[in-house]
Formats: C-alpha cells, structure tokens, sequence
C-alpha cells in the first residue's frame, strides 16, 4: 500500500501563505484522484482540493477557489497545496489522500492517508 506523508504545515499570521507538501512512497497511476482535506475537532475531515495524478483536471472547493492551487509532479512523486491569503478559519489539520478512479470530495471514497500537517493561522 503506498505511503504518503505530509508535510509544510506550521503558525502563521493572517494573510500569509503556505505550501504543503505529500510525497508518496511509489507512482500514482494517472488515472488515480490524489486531494487535500482538512479536519478540525469535533468536525468531519472536508475536502479542500483534488486533482489527477496526470496532473489534472483540478476541483476545488468554494473555500480554496481563487486562493489556493494544488499541483502534482510525477517526477517527484509529491503533491503541493500552495496556500495564500490564510485567515484563521483555514486553521486545521490538512491530509493528503488518494483513491482509485474519478475523484471525489468525500473523504470515504478515499484509502489512502497521510498523517496529516497542521496549519495555525492567527489573527
């Protein structure tokens, strides 16, 4: 099973930006979803971003469109999640995930996990 970890998280202020980082353990087939969700306590695991491991097309959801970009290289076996402009309604634990096939923002639709990054954005 691949492995996937995180990582790039950390405290920030306002309005800063953040890249995040997954690099997995092996190659992830193109026609596979690779995504981004986040988690905050108490609250279900949403998703935040997906995309093909090809390299795309790209989803993204209201909250992440226009401010945010997620980007895989096959190269480097790593997905990225270029954070700009966080608030501190962005703070959480952010994952990376992968499934097989059309992509989705469910996270039970997804089999693969990292063990998450957190992200403190104060004000």
């Amino acid at each position: 099973q691949v492995q996937l970890r995180e990582s790039g998280g950390g405290s920030v202020q306002r309005g800063s930006s953040l890249k995040l980082s997954c690099t997995t353990s092996e190659y992830i087939s193109a026609t596979n979803c690779m995504a981004w969700f986040r988690q905050v306590p108490g609250k279900e695991r949403e998703g935040v971003a997906a995309i093909y491991s090809s390299g795309g097309p790209e989803y993204y959801t209201e909250a992440a469109k226009a401010r945010w970009i997620i980007t895989h290289s096959v190269i480097k076996n790593t997905l990225y999640l270029q954070m700009r402009e966080l608030q501190p309604e962005d703070t959480a634990v952010y994952f990376c995930a992968v499934k097989m096939g059309a992509c989705t923002s469910l996270a039970r639709d997804f089999h693969n996990w990292g063990q998450g990054t957190q992200v403190t954005v104060s004000s």
